[in-house]
């Protein structure tokens, strides 16, 4: 499979007829960096490879599920290219056509960088094929072309959280007219923490997760009623693409994550490095979306 040659295009799948083009994307001789980040073959760079997976315990069995990361690293390295390349997450446009909100450019300053991620999975009728997905929003921008969508559906979160984002800010610019000591003061801020508290678990109802198996559960019956739930949670990488494959009766093969410009803040990421799926919001809920999926290998 030569996956330079084919290209992602603007399709949010591409699927290989061969079912065992997909499988081969373990080759140990794709360990080292192909990309312009890593050296090239150099396996020491990617020796944190074994540690790249999504997996989080599920509440239901009891049990801590996994899906390997090494499947679908090649393909992360061939996106990783094309970010290079092209500088451009639309890169399935023409350069006469291209949007500058999916510029990459803001990604190596003030902005900083962004995790994308690969799935590589098996259809139905054995064919195999990719699909990728960026966290949250990209520059703003919910979906672009060739990309999996969020877990949501765009007009409705909207719906919900223009006009309770919108009053939020009113109440904190209200906020700064009075004294933090007066009474006029407390009264708003209690009211603004209060819409935020009912805005934010609006929202989270929007969030439907489903697993394997066709179950579906909001993000509050995951977490439990004892938990907190994370800001972004069901945003990253990894939900989008289990919840993609979910609902298009695709078997997930392998994820591949990694981060794309400036370092953050925390320094916790760097530039054309891969990482597992986030401890803190995705554990959680991916327990839930792999449980059942070792019954579809069968």
């Amino acid at each position: 499979m030569n996956m330079a040659a084919r290209g992602w295009g603007c399709r949010t799948t591409i699927v290989y007829p061969d079912p065992g083009a997909v499988a081969s994307l373990d080759d140990s001789r794709f360990l080292g960096h192909e990309g312009p980040v890593m050296p090239e073959n150099n396996e020491s760079s990617f020796a944190h490879v074994a540690d790249v997976s999504c997996s989080g315990p599920c509440a239901r069995c009891g049990v801590e599920h996994t899906l390997p990361g090494r499947p679908a690293i090649r393909a992360a390295q061939q996106l990783m290219r094309d970010l290079e390349a092209h500088g451009r997450i639309d890169f399935c446009r023409p350069a006469h056509e291209a949007d500058p909100a999916y510029s990459t450019a803001p990604l190596f300053g003030e902005a900083r960088g962004h995790m994308f991620g690969v799935m590589a999975f098996r259809n139905a009728d054995g064919s195999t094929g990719l699909v990728k997905a960026f966290s949250g929003q990209f520059n703003g921008q919910w979906l672009a072309p060739g990309w999996v969508g969020p877990l949501v559906d765009v007009d409705e979160f909207e719906r919900v959280n223009t006009p309770g984002e919108r009053r939020v800010k009113e109440l904190g610019r209200m906020m700064r007219e009075h004294e933090p000591g007066s009474e006029t003061y407390a009264r708003l801020r209690r009211e603004r923490r209060e819409l935020s508290r009912s805005l934010m678990a609006e929202l989270h109802g929007l969030y439907r997760l489903r697993d394997s198996r066709g179950n579906e559960r909001c993000l509050a019956q995951v977490f439990g009623p004892d938990r907190g739930i994370p800001t972004g949670t069901g945003d990253c990488c990894a939900p989008k693409l289990l919840h993609h494959a979910a609902r298009n009766g695709l078997v997930p093969l392998g994820i591949a994550e990694f981060y794309w410009g400036r370092s953050n803040r925390s320094g916790t990421r760097e530039h054309g490095r891969l990482y597992p799926s986030c401890r803190e919001k995705c554990r959680p809920i991916l327990g839930f979306m792999l449980c059942g999926l070792e019954e579809l290998y069968v």
